[in-house]
Order: C-alpha cells, then sequence, then structure tokens
C-alpha cells in the first residue's frame, strides 16, 4: 500500500498509507467574519462606552478617534501643548459660589504634596500649563 503526504505553508503535515512513524496532524481553521467594531474595539481596548449607544453610533465614534489619533497622547508619548488653539474657561457659576465652590484647599501629606509638585513642574516644563 503507498503513502501521501500533504505538506502545508507551515510544515504540518498528514500522511495516509501506511507509514505509521509520522504523525498526524490537522489544523481546521473557523472562517471568521469580519466585523469591523471588533477590530476598532480591540485597537481602543482601554476605552469604554456607554450601554445606551447603539453598535453603530460605538463604530462611528471609534473611527472619528483613529482619524484623528495624532491629536491624542499615546502610551510613553510625552505630553505636549496643542499650538493654533486657544480655549478660555470661564466659571459659570455665579456669587453667592456654592458651599463646594468656597471651601478652602484640603491639607495633603507632605509626600503627596512633593509628589503633586513634581507633577506641576513636569507640566510646567513641558509648557502644558502655564502661571
Amino acid at each position: 500500500m503507498y503513502g501521501i503526504d500533504i505538506y502545508n505553508s507551515k510544515n504540518m503535515h498528514i500522511t495516509i498509507g501506511t507509514n505509521k512513524e509520522k504523525k498526524f496532524s490537522l489544523d481546521i481553521y473557523q472562517i471568521s467574519t469580519h466585523d469591523p467594531l471588533e477590530e476598532l474595539m480591540n485597537e481602543f481596548r482601554e476605552g469604554q462606552f456607554s450601554n445606551t449607544l447603539t453598535s453603530k453610533q460605538k463604530l462611528n465614534f471609534l473611527e472619528i478617534l483613529r482619524k484623528n489619533k495624532s491629536a491624542f497622547a499615546i502610551g510613553e508619548e510625552p505630553l505636549r501643548k496643542i499650538r493654533g488653539h486657544n480655549m478660555e474657561l470661564y466659571l459659570d457659576v455665579e456669587r453667592p459660589y456654592p458651599p463646594l465652590l468656597r471651601r478652602p484647599p484640603y491639607l495633603e501629606s507632605l509626600e503627596t504634596r512633593k509628589e503633586i509638585e513634581e507633577h506641576v513642574n513636569e507640566l510646567l516644563e513641558m509648557d502644558v500649563i502655564r502661571k
């Protein structure tokens, strides 16, 4: 009796016939449907969506993020000042201010204050914020 060896691109093989020395190996690949939402969710896996959004709304939002990817600091990229865009912040609460806005700053431990100071100085040096 003759044997037929079948090799695929990964050098896995099946032997059909009397050659018992070779092991039989068969990989079955499932054909998956292309889901663009799943693909984008993997790219932005740290993000979470409200349950009120539809799949189409999530997909549209993720497409906007992908198209404007350069506007965000990702991973270990350093923060930097955005040039060409100014933003003014207004306090839209009239006097008398509510109690939460009238509170004095709360005290932090010495370690926490040092850490906050380091972060603020780092942002000042990077020109992200200014005094």
